[in-house]
């Protein structure tokens, strides 16, 4: 009988994974780049054939990049396994590491896109070497998959995620770890919209009075869509668009709007309160479109199953993991919705997501490194 895994033996050397690490965040990878995206994706699957995964490309669709599913050998192949889940694009566009370098300052380490969530991919991949160069076998077969458009709502991957969630048994995503280090087990509803202000053009300085603006109109409506948020469902507005020429009144403006609910029966009633958002401006009309959704994840009594075994592992490691219900959605979003059980935010300790602070707090590699060895070689 082999003797029991004591985690603390596994190799989470710190060094070794920084530099692994810095290699993927300077292949900066901005969802809407695919080329860039493409390149990500080399390194990353190349990384995978290194520890012994059978990789397999997935072309991209809809203008977007690639993505790689990874295969680990293992003498169940073929049966209901554990799904890693991550994503490998970023929101920070090319060049953001002349403002944001590769960096290492005390306990911290900074670069775009390192804490969401190539920190947590990269540490998932690293946690099945630790297991292998033991010779730990895991009890079920092992599958990553990596895509490539999770920070845009996963518009071009969801019907993947979903198909190649259903052949296994439970996902892991290694999303950020919460602030107080815990972990989900269920989040909130979300829905992006796209709201249109539609004016009348005119010569902005020989007769501003004849146009009427739509930039106008739609500063009033980013105020309307603010004040509509509240404790249980949030409203916010991150991309503006609006006019072609300062020298000309804008005939049409646009927003588009972000609804975060913790309910499907609000986050319905966050549609019919944009969608009866009426113009200030008589002689403006509004139009409302939706764009990508992802479903409640309610927790189950499944997941918390999956908690509660990585509750035990983190105990005996030293440090606990509460769970949370969260808000910021995932592609954990599709595979709670569907039942799957899913355990989210095993990756490392951090801050400053989508920022120009983002980092990860080095000790915790180690730390939630083999925390996720420990769920890949004991679920079962």
């Amino acid at each position: 009988m082999m003797p029991a895994l004591d985690l603390r033996d596994l190799s989470f050397e710190a060094g070794e994974m920084l530099d692994g690490l810095r290699r993927w965040v300077e292949t900066e990878s901005p969802t809407h780049d695919a080329n860039a995206v493409n390149r990500m994706m080399d390194v990353a699957a190349r990384d995978l054939a290194m520890a012994g995964a059978t990789v397999e490309r997935i072309p991209g669709s809809q203008g977007l990049g690639d993505n790689v599913r990874a295969r680990f050998p293992h003498p169940k192949a073929g049966t209901p396994g554990i799904l890693v889940l991550g994503h490998l694009d970023t929101v920070h566009p090319l060049g953001t590491l002349e403002a944001l370098p590769w960096r290492i300052e005390g306990d911290r380490c900074y670069g775009p896109g390192l804490f969401d969530m190539k920190g947590g991919t990269f540490l998932a991949l690293h946690a099945m070497r630790a297991l292998a160069r033991k010779g730990v076998a895991t009890d079920l077969p092992v599958t990553f998959l990596l895509t490539c458009d999770e920070e845009i709502g996963s518009p071009s991957t969801r019907e993947l995620i979903e198909r190649e969630a259903a052949r296994h048994k439970v996902v892991l995503v290694p999303e950020p770890a919460r602030r107080d280090g815990g972990v989900v087990t269920g989040r909130y509803a979300i829905a992006r919209y796209r709201l249109t202000a539609t004016g009348r053009p005119s010569h902005a300085g020989l007769r501003p009075a004849e146009g009427v603006s739509a930039i106008r109109e739609i500063a009033h409506q980013i105020i309307a869509i603010d004040r509509m948020t509240g404790e249980d469902s949030t409203f916010s507005v991150g991309v503006v668009r609006g006019g072609e020429w300062v020298n000309c009144v804008a005939t049409t403006a646009s927003i588009e709007i972000l609804n975060m609910s913790k309910t499907e029966a609000l986050l319905a009633e966050g549609q019919r309160r944009l969608a009866a958002l009426g113009p200030t401006d008589p002689r403006v009309s509004l139009s409302l479109e939706q764009g990508v959704r992802r479903p409640l994840w309610s927790t189950s009594e499944q997941d918390l199953a999956v908690h509660a075994l990585a509750e035990g592992i983190a105990a005996d490691l030293g440090f606990a993991i509460p769970k949370q219900y969260s808000a910021g959605g995932s592609d954990g979003n599709f595979t709670g919705a569907l039942g799957i059980p899913t355990l989210d935010g095993l990756g490392p300790r951090g801050e400053g997501p989508h920022t120009l602070e983002e980092h990860i707090v080095i000790p915790s590699l180690a730390e939630r490194g083999r925390l996720l060895a420990g769920l890949l070689a004991r679920i079962s």
